[in-house]
């Protein structure tokens, strides 16, 4: 039975869950992991985590669908990015098994908090795996843990996806092969004072470009570009340094293979953005922010899709995806887990 909960008025922020699930790497293997009532971390003074940002995190959400089912979207890609992303920090690999018997017994016990059908809002849950153990030379900590946490949110855009605003960031998001392709704590921390900034000057986020000769467009501080030509093509930009998407890598494929649209994965010129007609962000949170113009240094590029609501193009996608995420439409196979 669902909790007491106002779950029109929720936002987009922490809250604390009956459970949680932990386990703990220490002399080489990972114990069997288990759901804990305590919210609060332990861990030593010295912790990898806090000396050198070894961490790494996912996002994903768990939702009832209109027959009442509790189901997640597309998990195996969010393990298997986590376990790139450890692999890439020198973390001890949580298998994809554990990964997802994690998932299973956390939504499951906390499933009174996963929001009813027709709310807007769903289970928000927050995978991640940081160095716990203390270290002082720059070295892999000696013990790490798993967590996996989640708190019910509200939906992303309340009355609606409205196009949003963003400018040309002067900061670079990721290093020439570096970290830009992994899901890393230490990403996110790069990307604050940029993001303040934007905000602070009234856009919604920043475009980044590529840090090797800043002529190509990479993604945003959070979610990666998505957008459509004027002949209706689906492009979206390629690059080592992005990070792989799991909504981008779902809408491309929604695009080719069920709404028959030609799809670009390719490196995209920033002299080439004027050229589309509509531009999106997407990701977990929202799956796609419509984006209405850019400010590139005070030159306005504008699509022509406006300032008033999402394109035809891009609601066609957001349609389609969050169809076969509430189950309105059928799901390609592996794409929907339920859990039971």
């Amino acid at each position: 039975m669902a909790k007491n909960i106002d779950w029109g008025n929720l936002g987009f922020e922490y809250s604390v869950a009956d459970y949680r699930y932990v386990s703990t790497w220490k002399d080489g293997a990972w114990d069997k992991g288990e759901l804990i009532t305590d919210p609060t971390v332990h861990i030593s003074e010295c912790a990898g985590v806090l000396q050198y940002s070894q961490s790494a995190f996912e996002g994903l959400k768990a939702y009832r669908t209109e027959d009442g089912r509790i189901v997640t979207f597309r998990p195996d890609l969010n393990a298997q990015r986590l376990i790139d992303s450890c692999k890439r920090l020198v973390i001890p690999e949580i298998s994809q098994e554990k990964f997802m018997d994690a998932l299973d017994q956390l939504v499951k016990a906390n499933s009174d908090l996963v929001p009813p059908y027709g709310s807007g809002a769903t289970l928000y849950v927050r995978p991640y795996i940081f160095g716990s153990g203390p270290v002082i030379g720059v070295a892999p900590a000696p013990e790490f843990q798993f967590r996996m946490i989640c708190m019910p949110v509200g939906p992303y855009f309340k009355g609606g996806a409205k196009p949003i605003a963003i400018k040309v960031s002067d900061f670079d998001r990721a290093a020439p092969h570096g970290t830009g392709n992994i899901k890393a704590g230490l990403n996110y921390a790069m990307s604050l004072y940029a993001g303040q900034q934007a905000h602070a000057e009234g856009f919604a986020e920043n475009m980044y470009l590529d840090p090797g000769t800043r002529t190509k467009v990479e993604e945003t501080g959070g979610a990666n570009f998505i957008f459509v030509t004027k002949d209706g093509k689906l492009v979206t930009p390629k690059s080592d340094s992005i990070l792989p998407s799991v909504t981008r890598r779902s809408l491309m494929y929604v695009a080719e293979h069920i709404l028959g649209m030609e799809v670009e994965h390719r490196e995209v010129l920033f002299s080439e953005v004027p050229d589309f007609v509509e531009c999106g962000l997407c990701g977990t949170a929202a799956v796609i922010s419509p984006v209405g113009k850019i400010n590139d240094h005070g030159k306005e590029i504008c699509f022509a899709s406006g300032m008033d609501e999402m394109g035809p193009v891009i609601k066609k996608l957001y349609d389609t995806l969050t169809g076969i995420q509430m189950g309105h439409l059928e799901a390609p196979e592996g794409w929907i887990h339920e859990i039971k």
